[in-house]
């Protein structure tokens, strides 16, 4: 792509030079810019599901650009009017100042009147000095985030100010370059999208085939001539003639799980050297170590805190992360959330790790409770799967192994593909909107 002809000297750390006929100015000279002051008495009750009323915009309903209208709550009209500076237009550009700073949002078309909740900043031109897609793709520049690593405030929860965003440098082409511009990074930034989606959809397309393989192979096994026959299952359906059903808890000689010791007490907890394992160290694969111990106090202390062996199987039962396993290479001790399964010479548990992923659906479905819904151990031990003799376990897990393993290398591949594009749209961005490269004559098709 072609350069300018000439260029002028700028001083910023990530731009040291901009087009010659380029200008600057202070952003509170050009902008308008407001946010709501403080909730204003707004309380939680008061978001509302009524889609005839005002929408109420957070940073939680837009990424990228995007927002997804029917997930984004109402306020009264009551609320709408006493705000009247943050009544949002139609080309507004959104920018959420705190937490995650720089998250922003294009007004292309209001589906009804909007305004915005708190920590969040609206932008629109004073007197047309600048187009807001031009500044929608400059606020997505590094050249803007030094801005923002500059001026921000906090310590663990990070802020921008409105004065601190009006000192902010916009750098600024004529209007009908901005629009050239603009339009061409509409344009590109398109195609690029709908690649990566392209390439999303083919991962999601990978998992369902994974999953698929996984749930034929633990279900019916490999041989699809095989005489069937009733499980006895409602849910199972089918399995091979010679398979047997066995209850998970009359499979094994050991299912347990553990407990926390007291949380803050460094007796427990200082120094420990006994593996103590959470759910969130689950990975769905094997595990080589987890990322917290507790001393030889808390396992003589709490008779509920059992050490499991090498090459155990560990599920989660509680909360989101239900149904996710990992065979542990260490032994360990685990919380209260983790159910251990080891000591079976009936079920590999290669074997039974990948029935828990064929079944996780039906695992999560018999959860109980509500905001924070659990399987208990006694659930897990009920359930009833069919399954070969050992041999043929490990077969199913040869052949899964395989072909699991060339899935996952097909997902990672594309996985890297997208961070490479989104990398790409990112410098195009951010080459075009600040001036490295002249796109003013590219036609585009």
């Amino acid at each position: 792509m072609k350069k300018y002809s000439e260029y002028k000297t700028f001083n910023s750390k990530s731009l040291n030079s901009i087009p010659k006929h380029w200008s600057f100015n202070k952003f509170k000279r050009v902008s308008y810019m407001k946010g709501r002051i403080g909730w204003q008495g707004l309380k939680q009750s008061e978001f509302l599901e009524d889609k005839t009323l005002p929408f109420l915009i957070t940073g939680m309903n837009f990424k990228g650009g995007v927002i997804k209208w029917n997930e984004v709550y109402h306020i009264t009209e009551n609320r709408y009017e006493e705000a009247p500076e943050i009544q949002l237009k139609n080309g507004d550009v959104l920018m959420t100042k705190d937490g995650t700073i720089g998250k922003l949002l294009y007004i292309d078309e209001l589906p009804g009147k909007a305004s915005l909740n708190s920590h969040l900043l609206v932008f629109r031109p004073l007197k047309n000095e600048y187009n807001t897609r031009f500044l929608y793709y400059q606020l997505q520049t590094e050249y803007f985030f030094e801005h923002v690593e500059l001026t921000k405030t906090g310590t663990t929860f990070f802020g921008i100010s409105q004065e601190a965003c009006g000192q902010y440098l916009i750098i600024l082409p004529s209007e009908k370059e901005q629009i050239q511009i603009a339009n061409y990074l509409d344009h590109k930034t398109t195609q690029i999208d709908n690649l990566i989606a392209k390439k999303e959809q083919f991962i999601t397309l990978l998992q369902e085939e994974r999953t698929a393989i996984i749930n034929q192979a633990v279900t019916k096994g490999l041989d699809p001539t095989v005489k069937m026959k009733d499980s006895g299952i409602e849910w199972l359906g089918e399995i091979p003639e010679h398979w047997e059903s066995w209850k998970i808890g009359h499979a094994f000689k050991k299912i347990g799980s553990g407990t926390t010791p007291e949380s803050g007490n460094p007796i427990y907890h200082e120094n420990g050297t006994i593996n103590w394992l959470n759910t969130g160290d689950l990975n769905d694969s094997t595990l080589n170590e987890c990322n917290k111990k507790v001393t030889l106090k808390a396992l003589t202390d709490y008779s509920s805190l059992k050490l499991f062996p090498s090459g155990s199987l560990v599920m989660a039962m509680y909360g989101a992360t239900i149904g996710k396993t990992a065979i542990i290479n260490f032994e360990t001790t685990t919380n209260q959330a983790c159910c251990v399964f080891c000591n079976s010479e009936i079920i590999d548990l290669k074997f039974l790790q990948y029935w828990f992923k064929a079944k996780k659906e039906h695992i999560i479905n018999l959860s109980i409770g509500g905001g924070q819904p659990n399987v208990s151990q006694q659930i897990l031990k009920d359930i009833r799967l069919g399954c070969p003799d050992i041999v043929e376990q490990n077969k199913i897990v040869g052949f899964l192994d395989v072909k699991t393993i060339e899935i996952d290398t097909i997902i990672s591949k594309t996985q890297q593909e997208i961070e490479l594009l989104k990398e790409y749209k990112t410098a195009l961005i951010s080459e075009v909107v600040t001036g490295k490269v002249d796109v003013r004559d590219v036609v585009l098709n």
